[in-house]
């Protein structure tokens, strides 16, 4: 299982292979041509309530994380193209935040890789 993390403000690169925006809003300043976003996946994103509680604050991480894993259990098959793509390609999630180490992007490919069974199964 390939995931890379990228901000969206980076130059994207053909060793990104499909970019997917996992944003629940489009990041300001930059247009699509710029963004070269292959999937905008706003179900894979927390919700705006645990968004704007967490706030990037490192003390609210492991928090953050439970309860954003528990968001995305309750909605696990929305992730279905991103398992998909796995399957098929590397795959970079884009994200917007200026904080690289405690964002919805490190948290997901987390969560994502905590669920690899779900990729190897489906493979064969």
């Amino acid at each position: 299982m390939n995931i890379a993390l990228k901000r969206v403000y980076e130059e994207s690169s053909a060793a990104d292979g499909f970019r997917i925006l996992v944003e629940r809003l489009w990041p300001r300043g930059i247009s699509k041509e710029k963004a070269k976003i292959d999937l905008w996946d706003k179900d894979a994103a927390p919700s705006t309530e645990l968004r704007h509680w967490f706030n990037h604050d490192p003390e609210k991480w492991e928090e953050f994380k439970q309860r954003y894993f528990a968001e995305l259990h309750a909605r696990v098959s929305s992730l279905e193209p991103i398992f998909e793509h796995l399957k098929k390609e590397p795959v970079t999630f884009v994200y917007s935040s200026r904080e690289t180490r405690y964002n919805n992007a490190v948290a997901l490919k987390a969560f994502i890789e905590n669920q690899q069974d779900r990729v190897s199964y489906q493979k064969g």
